[in-house]
């Protein structure tokens, strides 16, 4: 777990109020330590410098991160479940593996 002060200064662009904010909102996930300070893992340390991107870099309005951080965490999702589909398919019979690929590689019904 990395404490709060450390994520500050890996991301010195951004303020601490805005990082306890965005804790308040939600936005990234942290927890209290055994001293009630902010704690977050790697993962959520990412979260932050994706933030950081939108905010600073990419200069996204304050009431657009909730979408935009929704239309990400949809796309992690879809990507995590494209993987274990290909992980079950690669458990499968070669038979069944080609019969798949070739529907896949068909053009959509519509």
């Amino acid at each position: 777990m990395i404490a709060l002060e450390t994520v500050a200064e890996r991301f010195p662009q951004l303020a601490p109020d805005e990082l306890t904010l965005w804790i308040q909102r939600r936005w990234v996930r942290a927890e209290r330590g055994p001293d009630g300070a902010w704690r977050l893992t790697e993962m959520d340390v990412a979260r932050v410098g994706l933030l950081v991107e939108l905010r600073v870099t990419l200069e996204v309005t304050e009431d657009l991160i909730p979408l935009v951080l929704s239309l990400i965490d949809q796309l992690y999702d879809a990507r995590r479940a494209v993987r274990a589909l290909l992980a079950a398919l690669d458990e499968q019979p070669a038979e069944v593996r080609r019969a798949v690929l070739a529907a896949a590689r068909q053009e959509p019904h519509r």
